[in-house]
C-alpha cells in the first residue's frame, strides 16, 4: 500500500493508503458503483455539474462458463456486455467491464442501456439491487488504483450483473 501511494505521489497524483482504504470502504457499502464516483466527483470538484457518464465501447466479449455460473444462467440464456468508461467532466474515474442479463431487466432499462450513455448503476437502480464483492485488488500501473470484481443482485435475491471495474488515478485529483 505504501509502494502504491509513493508511485502516485511520484506520478503527480495526491493520494493517501486511507484514500484508497476510503474507495474500497465506499465500494463495499450499499452504494453502486456510480453513486460513489459521483460523490467523489463532487468532493474533488472534477466538473460542475458532477454526473458521471458511461462512455461505451462497442466491443463484444463473450460471456465464460465462469461468469454464467456466477449469474447464475442457463447455458442457452442470452448475455449482454458492456464495455464503458465512467467519465465526470474530461476525467476518466473508471473502466468497467459488465456482463448482464437482460432478461432480468424490465425492456425499458435495456433500450436505456443500449442507446444512451446512462450509467448501468443508474439505470437499474429500480432494481434495489446490493453487490457482493468478490475481489479487490491493487494493479501495479500507476494510472490505476483498484480493480474490483462484483456481482450485482437483485432484491429477490437473483444476481443479473458481473462487472469488472478499474478505478483510476484521476480519482485522486481536485480539492478536498
Amino acid at each position: 500500500m505504501r509502494r502504491l501511494a509513493l508511485c502516485l505521489l511520484l506520478a503527480g497524483c495526491v493520494i493517501t493508503p486511507s484514500a484508497i482504504d476510503r474507495l474500497e470502504t465506499d465500494l463495499k457499502g450499499p452504494s453502486s458503483a456510480t453513486q460513489v464516483l459521483t460523490q467523489w466527483c463532487t468532493e474533488k470538484k472534477l466538473a460542475e455539474p458532477a454526473v458521471v457518464k458511461a462512455v461505451r465501447d462497442r466491443t463484444e466479449v463473450p460471456a465464460s462458463a465462469q461468469t454464467r455460473a456466477l449469474l447464475h444462467a442457463a447455458p442457452d440464456e442470452t448475455l449482454r456486455y458492456r464495455r464503458v468508461k465512467l467519465t465526470c467532466g474530461m476525467h476518466v474515474l473508471s473502466e468497467a467491464d459488465n456482463w448482464y442479463r437482460p432478461s432480468r431487466l424490465t425492456a425499458d432499462m435495456n433500450t436505456t442501456l443500449d442507446t444512451t450513455d446512462t450509467s448501468f448503476g443508474t439505470v437499474v437502480k429500480p432494481l434495489n439491487f446490493h453487490r457482493d464483492t468478490l475481489a479487490m485488488t491493487h494493479p501495479r500501473d500507476r494510472h490505476y488504483l483498484l480493480q474490483v470484481k462484483a456481482v450485482l443482485v437483485a432484491a429477490d435475491g437473483t444476481p443479473f450483473s458481473l462487472v469488472m471495474e478499474t478505478y483510476t488515478s484521476e480519482l485522486t485529483l481536485g480539492g478536498s
